[in-house]
């Protein structure tokens, strides 16, 4: 025990040497990285500022030099190219309409409920008239009287008896009662509510026993058929789009598409958000509901023999926009002049005969006259 204690502060002398030793070469391998990292920087400043001479003194050296970029091409595309309106639309029906109550009185009878599908002349309600019925009866008595005193009169007179006074008093009145029954009816008639047309009932506004006036609404009603599209079309493309266009809808909620026609174009500028209304036909469709949501494509510019490059591969500078071409193995810096757009394809007006081989992939990289290695 005495021993181990005599040697102790020995050992921890040894152990603090030890540390300090290790401190001071870990400070010396960080001074000596920094300024190994100095001197490279200098040597590759020093390197690229020569490089950069002789490029421009010696070409043969620029070729020699200049490291060749891995790419892919794509083929300029000749064909048609189409240029759509996309706007969104709503699916609206000329037979939506709201059923009102044509006579007063208290509803008896509504045999009908929302949802429900009926055919033309079904009965959506029966409204009380009783006292149109009671003054049907009347009529009818005070007629059959009328007709056979007229009956007798027109007998007499073509006796020659009694005075043509007589006669057209007696024919007046048979008439008029006979008009006035014609009425009646059809008062009585109206007490009963019926479809216009076949369709849905959309809502139910009345119930048993309620009161009604004329004039009231009642039911609204969807027909099944004659369902068209509206969509506001922006200002700028007045005199673009026709009656007769072609139109491609798509149903996204459904996942429907079809081909159709523009039926109707609005001639008057909405002043709040500068558009103008369409209409477009729509065939009948399973599923397809009033006030649906669709998106109209309406071809307003097409060019048969176009020539067309992808959107994305045409940059921009101060003088234009241009895309890269490939040349004898070298990028080579083309500009070009832009028509539409459209689909992620742009059509090119000038600068291209629709021959040349686009620089793809590696587009952003390459600057003109590099060389560039096609991947296979």
């Amino acid at each position: 025990m005495k021993l181990i204690n005599k040697f102790l502060p020995l050992i921890a002398l040894a152990f603090v040497a030890v540390s300090c030793a290790s401190e001071e070469s870990v400070d010396a391998k960080k001074a000596e990285l920094e300024k190994l990292k100095a001197e490279s920087h200098e040597i590759d400043t020093r390197i690229r500022a020569l490089e950069a001479e002789l490029i421009e003194l010696d070409p043969e050296f620029a070729k020699q030099n200049q490291k060749s970029l891995l790419i892919t091409t794509a083929k300029v595309k000749k064909g048609e190219f189409d240029h759509y309106v996309e706007v969104t639309g709503s699916v609206l029906s000329k037979k939506n309409v709201m059923i009102s109550a044509e006579a007063a009185g208290r509803i008896l009878e509504v045999p009908v409920s929302e949802g429900q599908t009926v055919a033309k002349g079904a009965v959506l309600a029966t409204i009380d008239a009783e006292s149109i019925q009671r003054n049907i009866d009347e009529l009818e008595n005070t007629l059959s009287l009328a007709t056979t005193l007229f009956e007798k009169q027109e007998r007499l007179w073509n006796q020659q008896i009694g005075t043509e006074v007589q006669f057209l008093e007696a024919k007046n009145r048979k008439e008029g009662l006979e008009r006035n029954l014609a009425t009646a009816k059809t008062q009585l008639d109206k007490a009963t509510v019926r479809a216009p047309f076949s369709g849905t009932i959309e809502s139910v506004e009345v119930r048993l026993g309620e009161l009604v006036q004329p004039g009231v609404s009642m039911f609204q009603f969807v027909g099944k058929s004659d369902l068209f599209i509206e969509a506001d079309i922006s200002e700028s493309y007045v005199g673009v789009l026709d009656k007769g266009d072609s139109v491609n809808v798509n149903f996204p909620s459904i996942g429907k598409e079809l081909r159709t026609r523009v039926s109707s174009v609005g001639a008057i500028i909405n002043p709040d958000n500068r558009t103008f209304k369409i209409e477009v036909f729509l065939p009948s469709m399973a599923m397809v509901k009033p006030n649906m949501i669709s998106v109209l494509k309406i071809r307003d510019y097409e060019n048969p023999e176009a020539i067309i490059v992808p959107s994305y591969l045409i940059l921009s500078d101060n003088r234009g926009d241009y895309l890269f071409t490939v040349v004898d193995g070298k990028a080579k810096k083309t500009y070009v002049k832009r028509g539409k757009t459209f689909d992620r394809e742009s059509e090119i007006l000038e600068g291209l005969t629709g021959s040349e081989t686009l620089v793809d992939k590696g587009f952003r990289e390459v600057g003109d006259n590099f060389n560039v290695n096609i991947a296979q």
